[in-house]
């Protein structure tokens, strides 16, 4: 399988008011680096899964209504614990309907896209799924 992976990043603020969470109950802030990979089986006739430039621009669209902004204030994340697997979810889905609509002109290669939210050098997490 080949696969084309390309990165970002966003400034987020948020709290998760629960006790489970101990001292990140409070606001606090957090800088996640971004990964998209692409997957396909083939690559096309110019040796390609994804344009990468394509692939940086629809990433950094589908990051834009994050950027800078207190997820506790957005209104379609009230009530959700907006946590580093939460949010690889929410942008693998924007990202997977920006594949599904012809985006990055794949031609229907890209058959899994994973996508991966670095919170700091120690930690990550992850959604990847078939699309």
């Amino acid at each position: 399988m080949y696969a084309v992976e390309v990165r970002d990043h966003i400034m987020i603020a948020h709290s998760f008011p629960s006790p489970l969470f101990g001292p990140a109950q409070g606001m606090h802030g957090a800088t996640f680096t971004v990964d998209a990979a692409f997957f396909a089986d083939d690559i096309d006739e110019y040796g390609l899964v994804v344009d990468i430039g394509l692939a940086t621009e629809a990433l950094a669209q589908v990051l834009e209504p994050l950027r800078y902004k207190n997820l506790d204030e957005v209104a379609q994340f009230k009530g959700v614990f907006t946590t580093t697997e939460f949010l690889s979810g929410h942008i693998f889905r924007e990202m997977a309907d920006r594949v599904r609509a012809g985006d990055l002109k794949d031609s229907g290669r890209v058959k899994r896209l994973r996508i991966t939210l670095h919170e700091s050098h120690l930690a990550r997490g992850w959604f990847e799924a078939e699309i």
